[in-house]
């Protein structure tokens, strides 16, 4: 189904109905000569005036008629070439989705827009409008040769003999054209890039006064996109001329011969006007042949782009014959796990056991691992050593589906999609999720708060990526989403980093009564200090490990961190246990 020959014999009698409705309408065009022959043979020179009357008739029946199939084929190429193009653009599109993180990874954003816009674009067009003509071309010039021959053999030896010229130009001009084609695609896709990420990150860029340096980045691809569409035009105009040159001189030397033969006797005036007729007629397909062989090279270019992505495959794949849970409780266990991405190690030896229903808080300074973790928990990447085990089984012979469904994941890197904050929340199932389930999800998440201010409520428009909100409302609708979803595990990465203390101690609170197995990220010992168990990562290792009373004790980098943000005296207190839990709690807060 990738394929654009497969798309071809599927819709192969649509195309066989409008090639009939093209050649049906060609013969129709290339009679009208024949009429024209016999008004001045029969009409003028001969005198039949009483021949006028239906002739005229006839060439008005032949106006309709041919208005009527060339409207079929027209209508005809239009629909079947649509119904590719989406077909092909839903099929890429739900290619690129399925296919792994790492290929992402490798390709950016604008060159992936490229290919599923532009270049399906220009297949569309290959597909409609410039198959239509390359029919037509080559119907219209067959049969006005085979008109041509039967009215003088003699004169149709000229088109025949300029015919492979233009064609051999054209081919020219597509292989000239294929390689700029490429190039064109290719800038195409980094000037998407630079624009996408400069629009993205406006707010950057304005913050640090980086304007002028982002137009002269853009600029400078500009001008390359520019310099090789310049190149493509210098191709085109080079060869065009020929193409008008030729189809300007065939008519000129055909009325010379053909009025030599004339006054010779050889053939009538009537034959003269219906040849010349028809040598004009085989201009337009000429001159087409250029701009067909334009549009067919830039097809070309885009089909193989887009067979790249199509030749890409998931690395990570799910099993033959997949283990399906009944019901997930939602255990978590990692024996000896190791990863490596790009010959570069990322974590190794990562061993705890997470029972359903408890909590473990990872901690650590940037770049540890931390995030690499909840990556290979969802199968974004594969562990290359070691095993994880959901519900006592390899996450590897479990469905993507069901592993990921079954964890609600709130990122460190918040993203909102530009719909209502009811929809956003209702992200995880929105088919199950109810109306009352957001609300109390959001009460939880503390975003009831200010959600319950605005004007339309759950219904108010969330700009693109969340803009006009604050990064701990977004946090906090993040937060809601996961609730929502009520998978047996939620992981919460640095989920709170934008909140203030209070509202992290609400939603921490709020936390603690939800029935799930949850995974707590975070730099802040607020965030993991009530967790059953909590690790510390240095360089990918696990250096430390226990509850918050333990890794006090130890004076290791938990204690440092704990010490960096409470103090030696919010230490001192902790350490003695002499005070109360809710002196703790205030301290934390």
């Amino acid at each position: 189904m990738n394929k654009l020959s497969y798309y071809f014999k599927k819709y192969w009698y649509a195309y066989a109905f409008a090639l009939f409705c093209t050649v049906v309408s060609v013969i129709m065009d290339m009679v009208s000569p024949q009429i024209t022959k016999r008004i001045i043979d029969q009409v003028i020179i001969g005198g039949e005036v009483e021949l006028l009357t239906s002739l005229l008739l006839m060439i008005l029946f032949i106006g309709f008629g041919r208005a009527i199939f060339a409207y079929f084929k027209e209508l005809v190429f239009d629909t079947v070439s649509s119904k590719i193009a989406s077909k092909l653009r839903k099929r890429l599109f739900t290619h690129i989705q399925g296919l792994s993180i790492s290929f992402f990874d490798e390709n950016n954003t604008g060159e992936l827009m490229s290919r599923v816009k532009d270049d399906v674009d220009r297949i569309w067009a290959a597909a409609g409008y410039v198959s239509m003509l390359i029919f037509e071309v080559i119907i219209h010039t067959g049969i006005a040769l085979f008109f041509m021959y039967r009215l003088s053999p003699g004169l149709a030896i000229i088109p025949t003999i300029v015919l492979p010229v233009v064609a051999g130009l054209a081919i020219l001009m597509e292989n000239k054209l294929g390689k700029i084609y490429e190039q064109i695609s290719e800038q195409n896709a980094k000037l998407n890039t630079v624009a996408q990420e400069n629009l993205s990150g406006v707010r950057t860029v304005k913050s640090f006064a980086r304007e002028k340096f982002e137009i002269k980045k853009f600029l400078s691809h500009n001008k390359q996109y520019y310099d090789l569409n310049m190149k493509q035009s210098k191709v085109f105009i080079k060869l065009y001329p020929y193409f008008q040159l030729i189809t300007k001189l065939l008519p000129m030397i055909v009325i010379l011969f053909g009025g030599y033969k004339v006054i010779n006797g050889d053939i009538t005036l009537g034959t003269l006007g219906a040849f010349t007729e028809y040598s004009m007629n085989i201009v337009w397909p000429m001159e087409m042949l250029g701009w067909l062989s334009n549009d067919l090279a830039a097809a070309f270019a885009s089909y193989k782009r887009i067979k790249k992505i199509f030749a890409q495959k998931p690395v990570i794949i799910e099993s033959d014959n997949p283990v399906i849970l009944d019901e997930v409780q939602g255990s978590v266990e990692f024996d000896k796990v190791s990863l490596t991405i790009n010959d570069k190690k990322i974590l190794s030896d990562i061993s705890f056991k997470l029972p359903a229903g408890k909590t473990i808080g990872i901690m650590g300074a940037t770049g540890t691992g931390k995030t690499s973790i909840v990556n290979i928990l969802q199968r974004f990447y594969d562990v290359s050593e070691g095993e994880i085990r959901l519900d006592g089984v390899n996450i590897k012979d479990l469905t993507l589906k069901q592993l990921r469904g079954s964890i609600s994941l709130v990122m460190q890197d918040v993203f909102l999609f530009s719909d209502t904050i009811n929809e956003n929340v209702k992200l995880g199932n929105r088919d199950r999720i109810i109306q009352d389930e957001v609300i109390k999800a959001a009460k939880y998440s503390q975003a009831s708060e200010f959600i319950d201010k605005m004007d339309d409520r759950y219904e108010t428009i969330i700009g693109e990526r969340g803009v006009g909100l604050s990064g701990g409302q977004k946090q906090r609708i993040s937060i809601a989403r996961a609730l929502a979803k009520k998978a047996p595990i939620l992981i919460l990465d640095d989920s709170t980093s934008a909140l203030d203390m209070e509202t992290e101690h609400l939603i921490q609170k709020s936390l603690s009564q939800i029935d799930s197995t949850k995974i707590i990220i975070a730099h802040r010992i607020s965030a993991v200090r009530n967790a059953d168990e909590i690790i510390i990562l240095e360089d990918g290792k696990i250096t430390e490990r226990g509850t918050h009373e333990t890794l006090l004790k130890e004076k290791g980098y938990y204690y440092q961190t704990y010490l960096a943000q409470y103090g030696e005296y919010s230490s001192n207190h902790s350490l003695s246990r002499t005070g109360s839990d809710d002196r703790e709690v205030a301290i934390c807060q």
